[in-house]
């Protein structure tokens, strides 16, 4: 199984292949455009569940998951972020963090 790593030098060669760190390409690889199509793409798993709780097309969903999953793979590489750190670092804090401690039983 591959790493954070591997899958971001996948995605790398993938844009590059398609020329899309070009200038005046036509699919820049900004941070900005980068979050906007990671925002589309989870809309659209969104979807699947549309009127169901169970998706239709199980092989639908993985790929819409996959496509968020390079997409966000992408946004932190063009951020300049280490998604495994920041991933570790979040982990850590929400270990920390009490759940629910505000929360009203409703009646």
């Amino acid at each position: 199984m591959a790493d954070l790593n591997e899958y971001t030098a996948w995605m790398d060669e993938f844009v590059r292949e398609k020329g899309w760190y070009q200038p005046r390409t036509l699919r820049p690889q900004t941070p900005r455009n980068m979050a906007i199509s990671l925002s589309i793409e989870a809309a659209e798993i969104l979807e699947h569940f549309q009127w169901s709780d169970e998706p239709a097309d199980k092989n639908a969903l993985a790929s819409e998951l996959a496509d968020v999953f390079l997409y966000l793979l992408q946004l932190a590489r063009v951020s300049g972020i280490d998604l495994h750190q920041a991933t570790i670092d979040k982990l850590e804090r929400n270990r920390k963090r009490t759940w629910d401690e505000n929360r009203r039983e409703r009646r």
